[in-house]
């Protein structure tokens, strides 16, 4: 069995070392932070909390196969929650849309009712197509380690090729199946989930709002950041040994294999190194060898993934038609890709204003809400914003509930505190170059296949996070630490 060591107590990392745990293999996890999850976390304050990293559990069976192949099941662990209704969408016209939490076909009639027209039948038909992308493309694609374009050799059948339409835009596959515009606006939504822009994102996208769909959408009583807790337990239940406030300097190699950390001064021995950091740290400072200098250049000649400005607020009073999930679209949607992904970043003008609001009581006092108000933003730094420029962010996080009173949500009589972080916050906290929420875009027909694959180059190292293949969210980083776990064991 190997000695393995991982850098890193992110979801992938916490999942990988459990998986790795219970096939005999002796795990240490060293974290930098004071405290496990990665963007994983559920800030508390005053009595409310906040989801500060994801807001919505998806595909529940990733996690429910991890808890039971380690000890109890999942929900022993955690307050599973389905969520119904559970999705309220307002667009620009002024018309809205509230989203069952789960079944396709309803979501469908929902959308039919309330928007008119043939949104129903369109809907469903787009479903049926998403439907069939995610059968083909599940096993080959997301449940197996990268392999290049060789990955996708399974679905070389000629019909299969065209319904996973590997050329064909998400934006484009969604002007083939709606005629109100507002569907259009609906799905572009589901791109910026990999951080990336629907106009160059893979029309493949589109089975992200039929996993949400057809699997459910669920809540974590007392935030999804419970998930990180639950997952430190289990780990600690089988024995691993997790070091928070232990900053790795180096994976150390030699003749281009791993020989372990690094961590500043102190050398740990290990044979298998897994990186649950992004893959831009890992190949740009964590790694200095000759046979990973293809992979950094990779890395950095892709287009980043968006990054996120975020308002927490504490609001005296109840709201009215507000659902557990909230979007309001604005007029104009290719200008916030625009803003972000142009020549010419900045802060967007008019952005689309995601907010969180559980109605749980372990999230906030009676009659209060906790609010976790979510724009896409540019990244920090060079070729972004300077998210660190005086007044600019507590400016724009005026002008952004400014922006959502004008669009028929005025709460800023009611805020009792609010916390503001930039993306120059997140880069800084857990290490996220940039505040790229999911390091790479899926920017380009190529974007997928050019993801940092799970095993690294350098013999011995693997890489799992949002960063890295299948991707970033809970389902595919969860999906990645499996694939991880099963490459480990045939190192």
């Amino acid at each position: 069995m190997s000695r393995v060591v991982v850098v890193g107590a992110g979801v992938g990392g916490l999942a990988a070392a459990a998986r790795l745990r219970v096939k005999g293999h002796d795990v240490t996890v060293y974290e930098q932070a004071s405290r496990v999850g990665g963007k994983l976390a559920t800030y508390r304050r005053d009595g409310f909390a906040f989801d500060t990293g994801p807001s919505l559990f998806t595909l529940p069976a990733v996690y429910r196969d991890l808890f039971l192949k380690t000890g109890a099941p999942l929900e022993d662990e955690v307050d599973l929650q389905p969520l119904d209704p559970a999705f309220g969408y307002h667009f620009a016209d002024g018309s809205t849309a509230v989203l069952p939490g789960v079944d396709p076909a309803r979501c469908a009639a929902a959308l039919g009712d309330q928007l008119g027209g043939s949104t129903q039948q369109e809907w469903l038909s787009f479903m049926d197509r998403a439907s069939d992308m995610w059968q083909l493309t599940r096993r080959p694609f997301l449940e197996s380690p990268l392999d290049g374009w060789r990955t996708l050799l399974p679905l070389a059948k000629p019909r299969d090729v065209r319904t996973v339409a590997p050329f064909t835009s998400l934006r484009s596959l969604s002007h083939e199946y709606f005629h109100d515009p507002r569907l259009v606006t609906l799905v572009d939504r589901y791109a910026t989930y990999t951080g990336s822009d629907p106009r160059k994102a893979p029309a493949v996208l589109a089975t992200v709002p039929y996993v949400e769909q057809a699997f459910g959408a669920w809540h974590l009583g007392g935030g999804v950041g419970t998930l990180g807790e639950a997952l430190q337990r289990r780990c600690a239940s089988l024995g691993v040994d997790i070091h928070v406030d232990s900053s790795v300097q180096r994976i150390t190699t030699r003749g281009g294999a791993v020989t372990g950390l690094d961590l500043g001064g102190t050398h740990v021995s290990a044979n298998v190194v897994i990186a649950n950091a992004d893959a831009g740290i890992v190949y740009g400072s964590l790694v200095d060898d000759p046979v990973a200098k293809k992979e950094r250049a990779r890395v950095d000649n892709a287009t980043p993934s968006l990054a996120g400005f975020v308002i927490l607020l504490a609001l005296r009073g109840k709201s009215t038609n507000l659902q557990h999930h909230n979007v309001w679209f604005p007029s104009n949607y290719d200008d916030e890709f625009d803003s972000i992904f142009g020549s010419a970043p900045r802060p967007v003008p008019d952005p689309a204003i995601y907010v969180c609001a559980p109605d749980d009581p372990a999230m906030a006092p009676t009659d209060h809400e906790a609010w976790f108000v979510l724009v896409n933003a540019p990244r920090h730094g060079p070729g972004g914003v300077d998210w660190t420029a005086p007044g600019l962010a507590e400016g724009y996080a005026d002008h952004v509930l400014d922006v959502l009173a004008q669009r028929g949500m005025d709460v800023r009589e009611r805020i009792l505190w609010r916390e503001v972080r930039t993306p120059a916050d997140l880069e800084a906290s857990v290490r996220a170059p940039g505040g790229s929420i999911y390091g790479q875009s899926s920017n380009g027909a190529r974007a997928a296949f050019s993801r940092p694959a799970n095993r690294s180059p350098v013999s011995g190292l693997f890489l799992v996070s949002g960063s890295a293949h299948p991707g970033g969210g809970l389902p595919l980083v969860g999906m990645g630490a499996d694939i991880v776990a099963g490459l480990v064991g045939r190192a």
